[in-house]
């Protein structure tokens, strides 16, 4: 072989190489453009972050229950668009640092496509940076704090009103209706306490009222005596709680022990639970909170949200709670974007899909649902609900501040 043809075949084979390399490189970059973590022709994966064995498992058991139950119903009617959902749930335990374990496992290891109803403030804060980074949208959190739709992020969905909406319209609502003047704050030391407190800081001063004290506390904390003594000192009317189950309980049986009744005290919707209203003994009774939807009391529900109840109940042999009635929508919400976003699922078409949710109404009797554009807070009203024999009982129709 002469010298210039062997030239001219190294070039060759040096000109299919790169040639190959170039396909190569165009075929990886088509698959990146088609492929979207968490999707295939079979399947979805979702994630959920939630505390199946701490201090809020009232909340995480049953949301996470209903949630797999919507799920498998969609799936055993054959799915969305031919595509099953595969649920991951890890327990938190109401803990940051296990939430984070959680939330890389989810992201990282199961390459989740979006998180669904992950539970608590201060666990949904500590994720949300890596999590957006790798484009896994947040969905319908239980978690009511503002920042869980701002700073606006395209990947950041929020179905209802704030805890700030809600006591702001409670204290409203106290103050204009049974003539309060001073009001007190008892939270927890936590992102979501402290959402409470600003809540309540921007109503009191909107409406010219003092704020006479303010008490801190652990979610995990049992005795609340010492809070309650300086509460009662400050000759508060109205004490407002950034409370959730136990810590909702103890401080107001506490209060009425001692005998101080010439006070009301009210809780955000995460004190509006089943578990606080039938406190052994009723201790409870009177206790007022912020509802978004109704109770799950089989009795007073829609005959779908009935039939609804007996499934969950024939399930999980245990009646469902207000965590469930959330865990639902969240899912519920969640299947109607994927359906939505057709078959050709990408993380755009499913933003785009729930972008494009108009007056969703849920079987409970929630508010009606929207979003847009530039619109990720589903909904903003609640209303004022009050423990009597043991149950909530909603009081007003939806309130403004």
């Amino acid at each position: 072989m002469t010298h210039s043809h062997e030239e001219r075949t190294m070039k060759m084979v040096r000109g299919a190489g790169v040639l190959v390399g170039v396909l190569a490189l165009a075929g990886a970059a088509m698959a990146q453009r088609v492929e979207t973590r968490g999707v295939t022709p079979a399947e979805i994966v979702l994630g959920m972050h939630t505390d199946l064995s701490g201090p809020a498992a009232t909340y995480g058991v049953s949301s996470s229950n209903a949630v797999k139950m919507r799920f498998d119903e969609i799936n055993e009617k054959g799915g969305l668009h031919g595509r099953k959902i595969k649920l991951i749930i890890e327990d938190t335990q109401y803990q940051v640092p296990r939430a984070v374990q959680a939330g890389a496992k989810l992201i990282n290891r199961d390459r989740i496509f979006a998180m669904v109803a992950g539970l608590g403030t201060p666990m949904n804060n500590a994720l949300f940076k890596d999590q957006l980074d790798a484009g896994v949208p947040n969905l319908f959190p239980l978690s009511a704090a503002r920042s869980m739709f701002e700073p606006f992020h395209k990947l950041k969905f929020y179905g209802a009103a704030t805890y700030v909406d809600q006591v702001r319209a409670g204290i409203s609502y106290f103050v204009t209706k049974k003539g309060k003047k001073a009001v007190c704050a008892m939270y927890q030391d936590t992102d979501f306490g402290k959402e409470v407190l600003d809540g309540i800081q921007v109503q009191v001063e909107k409406m010219k009222i003092k704020l006479a004290e303010t008490t801190t506390h652990k979610p995990t904390d049992q005795d609340f005596t010492a809070q309650i003594t300086k509460l009662k000192a400050a000759g508060c009317d109205l004490v407002v709680l950034g409370t959730i189950v136990r810590d909702s309980i103890v401080p107001y049986s506490t209060a009425r022990k001692i005998g101080w009744t010439d006070v009301d005290f009210l809780g955000s919707a995460a004190s509006y639970d089943l578990f606080v209203a039938a406190a052994q003994g009723g201790v409870t009774e009177g206790l007022y909170a912020m509802g978004l939807t109704d109770m799950p009391y089989r009795d007073t529900l829609s005959p779908a949200a009935q039939a609804w109840f007996d499934r969950y109940k024939d399930r999980f042999k245990v009646e469902p709670n207000i965590g469930a009635v959330y865990g639902h929508v969240a899912a519920d919400l969640t299947a109607v974007a994927l359906d939505k976003a057709g078959p050709n699922l990408s993380l755009d078409s499913f933003v785009k899909a729930l972008e494009s949710i108009k007056g969703y109404r849920d079987i409970f009797n929630g508010p009606e649902v929207s979003f847009g554009p530039d619109k990720h807070q589903g909904a903003s009203s609640s209303f004022l609900a009050v423990v009597k024999g043991g149950r909530w009982v909603r009081l007003t129709d939806p309130l403004t501040f």
